[in-house]
């Protein structure tokens, strides 16, 4: 009997698909384990179940002697070091496809907030402020008709590029190939910055994106533009954005990740114009219960000799094959 370690609840009660293993982690209610009890826990474990938060380093890795595989709660990986499993035979999953069009819709959804300003607007009548209709009252950005520019044209960059053609926006875009039957035209970053009138991101955390969209690459945006981003929250300079927003350069912006989450930046709370969400991008109930079925499917996988279907290090297989 195998044993696997999960460091939270999982929505659809996965341990349910795992008939003969053994499941430890946290109950339904309880909170995540904290990094010091899930590490202890890996001592006898065959699987480790993660969160995006959770860091699956080298000392990790180590702690799990008998660790065959990783199934990350989550589409990115940038919390594993992929390399270090693979030296170690471990696999690594993830969990794609099935947050797409959750992701999308919530992506539009920050946009529109963002440039109607609703999140303002929200506040204003809670707070018993509203003295009732004026012309001007919190007059926002128009997005029917305007430019999108899409950083990443991955599969939720094309799901994004889908809903904007109902919008009827011009769609540019850079990081990746165009979705079928949507318009969209390629061009090098900067182009992207200069003309869109929203830049929405949705590539990979790496090397060469952390920070990609610093002091310059906002200034490089057209006045009153809006930035959203649903990917990761250390691709965007909290501190710039903060003063892009102050100076007024930007017409808003919608933000569902953070470089430190939970913690936020005291300038972005603070900043005008900000719609911030709590990393709400799957957050459906079939989204975040297929993420879970992935997740023990891949477990299933390894331990059953078999190549999960969303294996990100092939090699790690042959690894374990010649250990």
């Amino acid at each position: 009997m195998a044993r696997i370690v999960a460091t939270s609840h999982l929505p659809g009660d996965p341990a349910r698909l795992l008939d003969g293993h053994e499941w430890i982690g946290p109950a339904r209610g309880d909170d995540a384990w904290s990094r010091v009890r899930w590490l202890g826990e890996l001592a006898t474990a065959d699987a480790l179940v993660c969160l995006l938060s959770d860091r699956v380093d080298a000392e990790a890795l180590a702690a799990g002697p008998s660790l065959r595989v990783v199934a990350n709660y989550a589409v990115g990986h940038d919390n594993i070091d992929v390399a270090a499993a693979t030296a170690r035979g471990v696999a690594v999953a993830n969990t794609p496809d099935v947050l797409v069009e959750a992701s999308a819709d919530f992506t539009f959804a920050l946009l529109l907030a963002a440039a109607r300003r609703l999140g303002e607007g929200e506040r204003l009548v809670r707070a018993g402020a509203w003295a009732g209709w004026t012309p001007d009252l919190l007059l926002g950005a128009d997005v029917g008709g305007q430019t999108l520019g899409i950083i990443g044209m991955g599969r939720i960059g094309r799901a994004v590029a889908r809903r904007a053609h109902g919008f009827a926006m011009t769609v540019l875009y850079t990081r990746g190939a165009p979705p079928d039957g949507v318009a969209a035209t390629a061009v090098t970053l900067d182009e992207l910055l200069a003309q869109s009138d929203v830049v929405s991101v949705h590539c990979p955390l790496t090397a060469a994106t952390h920070r990609l969209i610093d002091a310059r690459a906002l200034a490089a945006m057209k006045p009153g533009a809006i930035l959203v981003n649903t990917a990761r929250g250390a691709i965007v300079d909290d501190a710039a954005l903060a003063e892009a927003l102050e100076r007024g350069h930007l017409g808003g912006a919608g933000l569902d990740v953070f470089v430190n989450e939970p913690a936020v930046d005291a300038r972005l709370l603070a900043a005008p114009r900000l719609v911030l969400a709590p990393h709400l991008g799957s957050a459906t109930t079939t989204a975040r219960t297929r993420m879970a079925e992935l997740c023990v499917n891949a477990v299933r996988d390894v331990l059953s000799g078999r190549r999960p279907a969303n294996l990100i290090n092939g090699d790690a297989l042959a690894a374990r094959g010649r250990a």
